[in-house]
């Protein structure tokens, strides 16, 4: 399918569409959206920037529109489970943003916000909840939300539920949700675990898949440099001074590490945000926000933040510190070389990750070129 008109969406959808700026469907759309529309169980493997949101949004608002319903107090039509508050706030605009002129009501519940203001935006009823799983159960636990009249159910990045230990709670959260409904299941990578979770909760699907499971993304040029531990800090001060960065996200381990990267950049005048598990609620959408407005040039984040942002236009990713999980790095880099535009990523790697470095180079079937450390970043192709 080569334009949205062909997907059979109607006109509401299409002209929201159009005021995003969406012209044609992405692969993933392309292949999950007729399926959706036609009542069908999905599951998909797509990576975060593929534009998956709107593959499960889309043929969820058209079922809305043309099913109106009362709200029943406490109860939402369909409930999109997400890992990250991040992506559970981004998918939630979404949805608002393709429903503009269908009139959806949307809420969100996740951690870091009060749960009587979750609780009372719920109150009514809702026609899409889009909820973390462990704040989910929370408000079931408080009778604040109930899921016996849930249609559809949506799960997103279904491998970063396994690693944030999230399979227990979801399975008793789809215990709650009526057998007879729809569910579309979405993971970048599928291991055995989730591939069970797969199974235990859809009917018949239809299944969909764009970029192979533990591929990168081929736009982006990547090279490692080798360097002592103590080191980094000044090499990534040099590589980010430089004017031929964009928009970058640099990637630490640990929460403590990020802090300190921004610290030592911020004394060495390169203003930078961090974005981790210890900020705040309204200090982590901060920082995004001026990351996204571009307010803020430079971003530290740690894996699980940043599985939630999905913002366009960043032009390096830099691992300051390899992860240990080869699949992340996957994750990374898939945050620049979005739309068609090319990225760059450079990793910085101390010797005691080099073990990291193979396991990241087995997995990806690619070798990664060596780059001599200097005071220039290379620009994006």
């Amino acid at each position: 399918m080569t334009t949205f008109e062909q997907l059979g969406l109607a006109p509401p959808l299409l002209k929201a569409l159009a005021a995003e700026g969406y012209t044609s469907p992405t692969p993933i759309q392309s292949q999950a959206i007729a399926p959706a529309l036609a009542g069908r169980d999905v599951q998909g493997i797509a990576q975060t920037g593929t534009g998956k949101t709107a593959a499960f949004a889309l043929p969820i608002l058209q079922r809305l529109a043309a099913q109106r319903k009362p709200a029943t107090r406490g109860a939402c039509r369909v409930l999109v489970l997400a890992p990250t508050r991040e992506l559970a706030s981004q998918i939630a605009d979404s949805f608002r943003a393709y429903g503009t002129f269908i009139g959806v009501r949307v809420t969100t519940m996740f951690g870091g916000v009060p749960k009587g203001k979750q609780a009372r935006a719920m109150a009514g009823g809702v026609d899409v909840l889009v909820a973390t799983p462990g704040r989910l159960i929370d408000h079931m636990q408080d009778r604040t939300v109930r899921l016996d009249l849930t249609e559809v159910l949506v799960l997103d990045e279904a491998d970063h539920m396994l690693d944030l230990g999230f399979i227990v709670p979801i399975r008793r959260i789809v215990s709650a949700i009526p057998a007879q409904r729809q569910t579309l299941f979405f993971s970048a990578t599928m291991p055995k675990e989730i591939s069970g979770l797969a199974e235990s909760m859809l009917r018949d699907p239809v299944h969909v898949a764009v970029t192979p499971a533990a591929t990168t993304v081929e736009r982006v040029d990547q090279s490692v440099i080798f360097t002592d531990g103590t080191a980094k800090r000044g090499i990534l001060r040099d590589l980010l001074r430089d004017v031929a960065t964009g928009r970058t996200l640099v990637f630490t381990r640990t929460k403590h590490g990020a802090d300190k990267v921004v610290k030592y950049l911020e004394e060495h005048g390169v203003p930078c945000a961090a974005i981790h598990g210890n900020k705040s609620q309204p200090q982590r959408e901060r920082a995004l926000a001026d990351f996204r407005d571009g307010r803020t040039r430079v971003l530290i984040a740690t894996d699980i933040a940043a599985r939630g942002i999905d913002v366009d236009g960043v032009t390096h990713v830099i691992n300051f510190d390899l992860p240990n999980v080869p699949e992340s790095y996957v994750h990374r880099i898939g945050r620049t070389a979005r739309a068609g535009n090319d990225g760059m990523a450079i990793s910085l790697c101390a010797n005691d990750e080099r073990p990291f470095l193979k396991s990241i180079e087995k997995l990806t079937r690619t070798r990664i070129p060596v780059r001599e450390p200097n005071r220039v970043m290379p620009k994006a192709a």
